[in-house]
């Protein structure tokens, strides 16, 4: 059973969906910790009512970005898990621990990258009229959402009049697809090659799953 670390900023509903697949068996896996750098959001609220262990590190407690930094790394040290997945996490990580942690922390991003990196893809995908839309699960490296990509979920953006209703609809995609990932990955059919390309045993093949959702 791998060891989890799941970091956060707000609502948890990406956490939520991996507490789920946890407790039902589905993810091969135990969250060890939950950790948010802020301390009034309903994800920490998720996670004591799973009974999950909770830590938070605000950057307002530090001297500065750097103590703030190397306090999480110190953190992510102590704690030691298989796996790091950061599930809204809205702060970037330092090279150090990005590099240091690399080919064990995963992340979700909404959109198909590498297009829109970064914020506000929804608001972006719209004003660009784009056909499709969706999210990308990848390794973190030290360069903003520019690991190796695992996964990506695709949905079409036509019946979209807003950016509120393209967020939900994204929100699902997300639900469905970052369990999926995190059992693979704790099923060791996931894995990253010394080439830093993503080995999915299921296949077989060198690249990243690929699927289109009616949502």
């Amino acid at each position: 059973m791998k060891k989890i670390v799941v970091l956060i900023s707000g609502n948890g509903s990406n956490l939520q969906a991996i507490i789920d697949n946890c407790n039902s068996g589905n993810i091969n896996g135990e969250i060890a910790c939950v950790i948010s750098n802020k301390e009034d959001v309903y994800g920490i609220e998720r996670a004591k009512a799973s009974k999950i262990k909770t830590k938070i590190i605000n950057e307002d407690a530090f001297q500065s970005r750097a103590h703030f930094d190397e306090g999480l790394f110190n953190l992510l040290l102590d704690i030691n898990a298989d796996l790091i997945v950061l599930a809204g996490f809205m702060k970037i990580l330092d090279e150090k621990t990005a590099n240091y942690f690399f080919g064990k922390i995963i992340n979700i991003h909404p959109s198909l990258l590498p297009k829109y990196p970064g914020l506000n893809t929804h608001k972006k995908v719209i004003e660009n009229k784009e056909k499709y839309h969706g999210v990308s699960v990848h390794y973190v490296s030290s360069q903003l959402d520019a690991g190796p990509l695992i996964a990506q979920g695709q949905i079409k953006v036509n019946k979209d009049k807003n950016t509120e209703n393209l967020k939900e609809r994204i929100h699902k995609v997300e639900h469905i697809i970052y369990p999926e990932v995190i059992k693979l990955i704790c099923d060791n059919k996931i894995y990253l090659n010394l080439d830093k390309t993503v080995n999915l045993y299921t296949n077989d093949t060198k690249g990243f799953m690929h699927n289109s959702y009616e949502i």
